[in-house]
C-alpha cells in the first residue's frame, strides 16, 4: 500500500470506520520510514526523468529523524541525489541564532542537509532572527516563494502533546498561514530537555500556518510512541477542531497519519475491537472489553448486566461463550484481583497458581534497569522499597549519567562552593580542587547559556546526578554498593534528538546481565518514542536479552516492564499491580524529590499511582492508597 497515495482511501476496511484520516499502522518507526523515503526517492527520480523539481516541506523534531537517516542512506549507497529538490522547513524558534545548538536550522542540517546533496539556495529554512517589525513582512515572503516554487508536493509532519503541527497551537484556524506565534505551556515543557530548563525555551516561533500546510498536494504525519497515542486519535476520530489542529487534515484529500503500534494503541480498532468487527475472545480479550464496560458505565465488574454488554456494543462477548453476564463477570473480576500482589518478587512458600511472580527462588536477585536516574524513582519507587523489605537483593542500573537534563546553575553552584572552601583553607592540598574549580567557572561561562556542554562539564553534572541518585536510592533501601552506573555511550557521545545507538551500547548492557544473572529485571521505554532515551535504553537491553536466549541463568529469568516518564499502562494492560501504603507513596515523593532536575509533571507521578488505585477501585477491587503496574514482558 502507497503511503503518498491516500486520495479517496481514507478508511479501507469496516475495522477503521471511526477514522476519520487515512492511518497506515507500521511494527516500528524504521519500517515506516524505509517506505516512506523509498516513496519519496522513487518520486525524485522521477520527476528528474522529467526535467522537473520536487517540493518538499519539512519538519524537526525527532520524529522525522528516522527518514531522514533513511534518506541519507539512500543517497550514500545507492546514488540517489536530491539535486532537484527544494525545500521548505516548517517552522523555526524565534530569537535563537541560526548557529545555536537547537535552532531548527542547524538541526535541519545537522541531520540532513549537510550529509546529502540539495544545492543551499534551495533550502528554505523559516529565519528566527530577523527583527520584529519585519516578521510579518518576511512570512507573506516566505508564502510566495512556497507559491512560486509550485507548491508543496509534499508536507512532512510531526505532532506534538497538544496536537499541533508545525508550532499551530490550539487556536490556530484552518485558513492561517505562515506567521510569529506564541508557544503552549505544554510544548515548551516538552522541550525543557533539549534546552537545559524550561526557563531557556524561546516563547515564540514562526511557523507555516495551517491553511499553508493543508495547500500542499500530498501530507504524511509521522507520530512513534506510546506517548502520542492519545492525541493521535482525537486528531485521527475526534471532532475537526482549532484545538487540536492536526484534526485539520481530516479535511484534506491526500492525507496520511503514519504512526508505529505504540501510538496507534488508542485507536478504536486496537483499543475495542469489538466494536468495530467479530473478534477472537480469549482470556485477555475479555478482560479487555469487560474493564472497558464497566469504566465507560462507572460499574464494578460485578454490578454488571446483560443489558449492559448488549447497549455498549459488547454483546458478542456474552454470545459466543453462551455464557450470562454474571459468569464473564466473575472471571474477569478474579483476572484482575489476580494481578495485586503485595510480594512484586513473589511470596516465600506460597502457593503462586494465581500470583504475578512466581514463588521461587527467594530470595531473588532484581535487576532494576533505569535509562535515566530518575526513571526507576517515577515508576516504581515503592515496589524498590518493598522488594529491599522482604529481603531480596537490589541492583539499580542506571543505563545513562542524565548529565542534559542537569541545568547550569546546579555546576555552577557546586564549583562555587568548592571555591569557596578553598579559599577558606590555605592549606596547599587545596589546589587541585580550586583549580578545577575555576575551570569548571571559565567554561560554563564560555560557553554561554545555550551553548553545548564541554566533556568536563558534563562529566561534573553527571556526578552531581549520581550524588541525587545515591540519595533517593538510599530513600528506598538500597545500598551505595548496590548502584551501578553504565554511562552507555550513546548519551555521553549525543544529545537530545541527536542519540545513535552503537554496540558499544550492547557491549555494556551485555557485561551488566551476564555478571549479575538476575532472577527478575524491571524495565521501561518499551513503548516509548523511538528517539527517547528510555526507547533507545530499551532497545540496547532487548537486543542483548534476545541473544543470550541459551543463557541458563535467562531460562529462569522474569522480565517486568514498569512505566516511568512513558504514558501509563491501561488498567486492562496491568498483569502486575503493586499496592502502596500512604507512608510509601509520600516516601516515594521524597525519593523523587532527591532530583533537582525532576519536572512539576514528574514531581506528580505519585498522583498516576493514585489514580490507577482509584481505577482499581473501581471495578470493584479493594481500596488502596496508590498502586504501582507493571506487565510481564
Amino acid at each position: 500500500m502507497n503511503i503518498l497515495d491516500a486520495v479517496g482511501k481514507k478508511q479501507s476496511t469496516q475495522k477503521e470506520r471511526f477514522e476519520k484520516v487515512r492511518t497506515l499502522v507500521y511494527p516500528d518507526s524504521s519500517d515506516a520510514c524505509v517506505t516512506l523515503a523509498a516513496e519519496v526517492a522513487e518520486m525524485v527520480r522521477s520527476r528528474q526523468g522529467e526535467g522537473k523539481n520536487v517540493v518538499l516541506g519539512l519538519a524537526t523534531g525527532s520524529t522525522p529523524v528516522p527518514f531522514y537517516r533513511e534518506l541519507i542512506r539512500l543517497h550514500k549507497e545507492e546514488g540517489l541525489s536530491l539535486g532537484n529538490v527544494i525545500t521548505f522547513n516548517l517552522d523555526e524558534y524565534y530569537g535563537l541564532p541560526r548557529d545555536h545548538p537547537e535552532s531548527y536550522f542547524r538541526f535541519m542540517h545537522d541531520q540532513l542537509f549537510d550529509h546529502v546533496d540539495i544545492p543551499a539556495e534551495q533550502i528554505n529554512i523559516p529565519d528566527g532572527t530577523i527583527a520584529m517589525d519585519e516578521v510579518y513582512e518576511w512570512c507573506l515572503g516566505y508564502e510566495k516563494q512556497i507559491e512560486e516554487a509550485g507548491g508543496l508536493d509534499l508536507q512532512i509532519l510531526g505532532i506534538g502533546r497538544t496536537g499541533h503541527i508545525g508550532f499551530n497551537e490550539p487556536g490556530s484556524s484552518q485558513d492561517s498561514i505562515t506567521r510569529m506565534i506564541t508557544l503552549d505551556r505544554v510544548t515548551r515543557q516538552d522541550a525543557a530537555a533539549d534546552f537545559m530548563g524550561m526557563a531557556n525555551v524561546p516563547r515564540s516561533a514562526i511557523t507555516m500556518g495551517v491553511g499553508t500546510i493543508l495547500n500542499a498536494r500530498s501530507i504524511v504525519l509521522m507520530a512513534w510512541g506510546s506517548n502520542k497515542a492519545e492525541i493521535v486519535q482525537e486528531a485521527v476520530e475526534g471532532e475537526m477542531n482549532d484545538r487540536i489542529s492536526a484534526s485539520f487534515l481530516q479535511d484534506h484529500s491526500n492525507s496520511t497519519f503514519l504512526v508505529d503500534s505504540a501510538a496507534s494503541s488508542r485507536l478504536t480498532r486496537f483499543r475495542h475491537p469489538w466494536l468495530v468487527s467479530s473478534v477472537e475472545w480469549g482470556s485477555a480479550m475479555k478482560k479487555r472489553a469487560v474493564v472497558w464496560l464497566s469504566r465507560s458505565l462507572n460499574k464494578p465488574i460485578l454490578k454488571l448486566v446483560d443489558e449492559d454488554y448488549n447497549e455498549c456494543g459488547a454483546g458478542e462477548l456474552l454470545a459466543s461463550t453462551s455464557e450470562a453476564a454474571y459468569k464473564v463477570n466473575i472471571d474477569v473480576f478474579n483476572q484482575v484481583q489476580h494481578t495485586i500482589s503485595g510480594w512484586p518478587g513473589g511470596k516465600r512458600d506460597a502457593d503462586d497458581t494465581n500470583r504475578p511472580e512466581r514463588s521461587t527462588p527467594y530470595p531473588k536477585k532484581a535487576l532494576i534497569l533505569s535509562p535515566e536516574p530518575a526513571d526507576a524513582f517515577l515508576g516504581m519507587g515503592g515496589t524498590i522499597e518493598r522488594l529491599v523489605e522482604q529481603g531480596h537483593e537490589v541492583v539499580i542500573a542506571y543505563q545513562t549519567s542524565g548529565n542534559l537534563r542537569v541545568a547550569d546553575v546546579a555546576a555552577h553552584k557546586f564549583a562555587s562552593v568548592v571555591l569557596e572552601m578553598a579559599e577558606e583553607d590555605t592549606e596547599e592540598g587545596w589546589k587541585s580542587q580550586s583549580d578545577y574549580a575555576q575551570e569548571i567557572l571559565r567554561l560554563l561561562d564560555d560557553k554561554g547559556e545555550f551553548g553545548i556542554d564541554p566533556e568536563r562539564v558534563r562529566s561534573l553534572k553527571g556526578l552531581i546526578l549520581r550524588g541525587e541518585s545515591r540519595a533517593a536510592a538510599d530513600d528506598c533501601g538500597v545500598g551505595y554498593e548496590a548502584q551501578q552506573f553504565l554511562d552507555l555511550p550513546f548519551y555521553e557521545k549525543g544529545r537530545y534528538r541527536r542519540f545513535q545507538r552503537t554496540d558499544e551500547d550492547s557491549d555494556a548492557m551485555r557485561i551488566l546481565l551476564e555478571a549479575e544473572q538476575p532472577d527478575i529485571i524491571f524495565a521501561t521505554g518499551e513503548a516509548g518514542d523511538p528517539s527517547s532515551i528510555q526507547a533507545l535504553s530499551f532497545k540496547a537491553f532487548g537486543e542483548v536479552w534476545e541473544s543470550l536466549d541459551q543463557a541458563e541463568w535467562r531460562k529462569n529469568c522474569s522480565v517486568w516492564l514498569y512505566r516511568g516518564r512513558d504514558e501509563a499502562f491501561e488498567s486492562h494492560e496491568i498483569d502486575m499491580a503493586v499496592p502502596m501504603s500512604p507512608d510509601q507513596i509520600d516516601g516515594k515523593g521524597e525519593a523523587i524529590r532527591k532530583f533537582m532536575s525532576v519536572n512539576q509533571e514528574e514531581l506528580g507521578s505519585p498522583n498516576r499511582n493514585r489514580e490507577i488505585a482509584q481505577q482499581y477501585d473501581a471495578l470493584g477491587m479493594a481500596e488502596y492508597e496508590a498502586i504501582e503496574a507493571f506487565q510481564r514482558w
